[in-house]
């Protein structure tokens, strides 16, 4: 029968594979409409031992290393497949297997829980600190300015702008494995900036709410702004370990301007980025993640941003004036609730015509000539914009209370929130991010 091997291997086993890679290997049979069908057969068999699937696979937790050494040696002992990377922390593995082994693997490794395919994720595409009353915390007599804490902005890369000069402490590539801080695309530079720009190259003007906090670039997107499941649960696991090997100089902070369409597992623990960004958050790391620019429909929060232990950030237009009067919801600001019926996002931050740190000759520099602020900045919007901006008001709070627990960080952003009477918080959050008020004064 026409497509018989793969069809009936997807639907004996469709409890076992996500959604998109069922129809990512059904879809292997759309050229078979125009092939003569005696030669359906020979073309399936071929498909089966060449064509190649990038996937993470998922192990049930208490037989984790029994099933990752199985699938290893399955692997190992076929042509054309491989195990990519290892992700002991959340019970993971991605590898490249083509459907013969996809199908072996599922009828031999009673240890597999789930396997997803490796999906794309992307970027989501002045007076932003003023109007969130981070311009100047002033705690026990000193301004708060983020020093001494250390955020990690997971995205296309930092390129070492004059504004951060001396504090990107580490950089490590997940697209290309250079050594050396770079962006190729801008985004993650121009999200370094809404964090911690100190605002050399414009007297000050253009600075970001922790122009002290140190930076660590993890770069899991590409040029082109887009990246996959694997490449980002690599920049996530990287954090965790790096914490594990430097626990006198943690990083203390994620900032994820990233994520991909949402899709309806039975629970968002079914989801492999937001179980990677919950097990970072288990371990003592604050994650904000951007709520997404696909509103202004309902139910459209991006994923990780699903995820209800970590902070989701949605997008405010405050109309370039520090005043709040005129302040509103951006219209492209992801709501919620969640697929999962949770509300979301938390908070809301700046995320409109945002001034910050242009990468010289990167993909949205050159795309985007317009937006160039002088030399040495430009302007970008969206929740990507957002997420960094309340991720720098977490740090002024870190510093100020060094010890507090991400569960707390969320809590007194949360309650400290400007709240709009009357509205809903699957719009509006807890409000409009207030870091006068969401810091402890001891």
């Amino acid at each position: 029968m026409f497509g018989s091997y793969m069809v009936q291997m997807v639907r004996a086993n469709a409890h076992k594979l996500d959604r998109p890679l069922r129809e990512s290997v059904l879809k292997l049979y759309k050229p078979f409409k125009w092939t003569p069908c005696f030669l359906h057969g020979l073309f399936e068999k071929f498909l089966m031992k060449n064509k190649k699937i990038s996937i993470i696979i998922e192990f049930e937790k208490d037989c984790h290393h029994k099933g990752y050494q199985l699938v290893k040696e399955m692997a190992a002992n076929q042509r054309r497949n491989k195990i990519k990377h290892h992700f002991a922390k959340i019970n993971c593995c991605s590898a490249e297997v083509t459907p013969s082994v996809l199908q072996s693997l599922l009828s031999q490794c009673s240890d597999i829980r789930k396997i997803y395919l490796n999906r794309t994720v992307k970027a989501l595409l002045d007076v932003a600190v003023e109007s969130s009353n981070a311009k100047k915390v002033v705690r026990n007599n000193q301004t708060l300015t983020g020093k001494g804490v250390t955020v990690a902005v997971v995205d296309t890369g930092i390129y070492p702008h004059s504004d951060l000069e001396g504090r990107i402490k580490a950089f490590a590539d997940f697209v290309n494995q250079k050594a050396e801080p770079y962006d190729d695309n801008g985004h993650g530079t121009h999200c370094a900036g809404d964090v911690a720009g100190n605002g050399a190259a414009s007297s000050g003007e253009y600075r970001g709410p922790a122009p002290e906090a140190e930076l660590i670039g993890v770069k899991v997107l590409d040029k082109m702004g887009s990246g996959s499941l694997e490449t980002v649960i690599q920049g996530i696991d990287w954090c965790i370990q790096f914490n594990e090997e430097h626990p006198e100089d943690p990083i203390d902070i994620i900032s994820m301007s990233l994520g991909s369409d949402a899709l309806s597992y039975e629970n968002e623990e079914e989801d492999p980025v937001v179980k990677a960004v919950n097990t970072a958050w288990d371990a003592g790391i604050v994650v904000c993640a951007a709520a997404g620019n696909s509103g202004p429909d309902a139910q459209t929060i991006a994923s990780p941003g699903v995820s209800r232990k970590i902070i989701t950030v949605g997008a405010l237009d405050d109309r370039d004036t520090v005043s709040r009067d005129d302040d509103n919801v951006a219209s492209y600001s992801s709501r919620g609730p969640t697929i999962y019926g949770q509300v979301k996002p938390d908070i809301l931050a700046p995320g409109t015509n945002i001034i910050s740190l242009r990468s010289p000759g990167s993909f949205l520099d050159k795309l985007q000539k317009a937006n160039r602020v002088g030399t040495d900045y430009m302007t970008l919007s969206g929740t990507s914009m957002a997420t960094p901006i309340c991720a720098g008001i977490a740090a002024l709070l870190l510093q100020q209370a060094p010890d507090t627990a991400p569960d707390e960080v969320k809590r007194l952003l949360m309650d400290g929130a400007d709240w709009w009477k009357d509205r809903d918080p699957n719009i509006y959050g807890a409000g409009y991010i207030n870091a006068e008020i969401s810091i402890p004064l001891d």
